[in-house]
């Protein structure tokens, strides 16, 4: 099988970049050629242990995976990706006979899978989907890792209150169940509203909600 050369990346290669994974060269080299006419930065992987080898999975994207390969089948690297818990989505290749294995990938994760043959303004679109799908993860995550930080800086009695506060408990109603003066629960509640950067309750709120469904993904 001949080299293929991929692009040289840098650590500050800014967008999203779109994985090739495919043991065919003639498809592995139109699927390049398709994407970068997208003007989709593509890095072709001739087989999933190269890949698995020498991609770096910490930029926005998507995996465009054949189902069928020698030495490792597609199933074997998402689950290997799995593992590694790699957050890229990946879209399935397959051919007629693998859309029972492509309904397993998806089971297991996967975004989406095409038929071969397929259309080629579909193929790009459906990448498009995925990496903005991708794009909007990342977003949320940035985000959910922000509001613990604003939450650590709470102390206990601030992080009491605003476990009260997003219930819509009142300053007058959290100052009988806690046990202190409501002017002292309204100084908590101010302090606690400027260290999350909440400027009203229902911004509060919806950080409380990011926060706890992080947590619970975590668990």
């Amino acid at each position: 099988m001949e080299h293929h050369r991929r692009p040289i990346r840098t650590e500050a290669q800014p967008g999203p970049v779109v994985f090739v994974v495919d043991d065919d060269d003639g498809m592995r080299s139109a699927l390049q050629r398709l994407l970068t006419l997208a003007k989709l930065p593509v890095e072709p992987y001739a087989s999933g242990v190269e890949f698995l080898a020498a991609a770096k999975f910490d930029r926005p994207g998507c995996i465009l995976l054949d189902v069928s390969m020698p030495q490792m089948s597609g199933l074997e690297v998402q689950a290997s990706l799995k593992q590694k818990q790699v957050s890229l989505p990946i879209v399935f290749l397959t051919g007629l006979s693998d859309i029972p294995i492509a309904v397993a990938a998806m089971r297991e994760g996967a975004t989406d899978f095409i038929e071969k043959p397929f259309d080629n303004e579909d193929l790009v679109a459906r990448v498009r989907a995925a990496i903005e799908q991708h794009e909007q993860t990342r977003r949320g995550d940035a985000e959910r890792l922000e509001i613990v930080a604003r939450a650590q800086k709470l102390t206990p009695r601030e992080r009491e209150v605003m476990n009260h506060v997003v219930t819509g408990l009142t300053s007058k109603e959290i100052a009988r169940v806690v046990g202190a003066s409501h002017r002292t629960v309204e100084i908590h509640r101010a302090r606690l509203m400027e260290k999350m950067a909440a400027a009203t309750l229902a911004d509060l709120v919806r950080m409380h909600l990011l926060q706890t469904q992080g947590e619970r993904s975590e668990s």
